[in-house]
């Protein structure tokens, strides 16, 4: 038998994961705007590739949340409401609490160490506004909290929901005056977490989940009353 056809297939997949890369970077940072229609033609004329591995690209992104693709309208940009992001919040609040209890006596010194450094990494691009890395970081931090909860639904989940909260929670921290409470909030949680007070990490967790969500939601509120 041919191996032609994985091969293409396997091409074609690491197209479309580079695609997606591409667009969802500019839909985070805001280069894409709410409501914009993604053109398949347009977009592999640009990227220089076939229309196969662009449709799947907006397909990937469609799961992830950043993308809707309807009927005779085709691919664009999503804007969540407030009822969407406040159901991502109350999904966080749910299934990230329970990963951390499950993982964090586990965690080891390497985990620690690696924790620390994402810490150190996260506030140089706070105080720099290097926007683009703040989402980024913030995922690796929760996802290396969680990694030894042996839960591995419920982590796919929850690495999907942060990648959906992502431009929102960038969205949180330049617009909302948060950026100094998450970075206590996160060392608080590897703290408790070193000390064996677990309990009390998956109560921080809960409050700082909640906390996020809710300045989202009030910034949404008085943005939509200015409109």
């Amino acid at each position: 038998m041919s191996s032609r056809p994985a091969h293409k297939s396997l091409q074609h997949r690491t197209i479309a994961s580079a695609v997606a890369e591409e667009l969802r970077r500019r839909i985070v940072d805001g280069d894409l705007k709410s409501g914009l229609q993604l053109r398949q033609d347009a977009l592999a004329a640009e990227f220089g590739v076939s229309r196969i591995p662009v449709r799947e690209a907006l397909m990937q992104l469609e799961a992830e949340g950043l993308v809707k693709i309807l009927p005779h309208r085709g691919a664009i940009v999503s804007e969540l409401s407030m009822e969407e992001v406040q159901e991502l919040f109350e999904l966080r609040m749910l299934l990230e609490p329970r990963l951390l209890k499950a993982s964090a006596r586990y965690l080891t010194e390497m985990d620690y160490d690696r924790l620390d450094r994402i810490l150190q990494e996260y506030g140089s691009e706070l105080r720099a506004k290097h926007v683009r890395r703040w989402g980024e970081l913030n995922t690796e931090f929760h996802n290396v909290l969680y990694q030894h909860a042996g839960q591995p639904r419920a982590q796919a989940i929850v690495a999907n929901l942060l990648q959906e909260c992502d431009r929102h929670t960038r969205l949180q921290l330049s617009l909302t005056g948060g950026m100094e409470r998450a970075e206590i909030e996160h060392a608080e949680l590897v703290r408790l977490c070193k000390n064996g007070k677990i309990s009390a990490a998956c109560a921080l967790l809960k409050t700082h989940i909640e906390g996020v969500g809710k300045s989202l939601r009030q910034y949404f509120e008085e943005h939509n009353k200015a409109v």
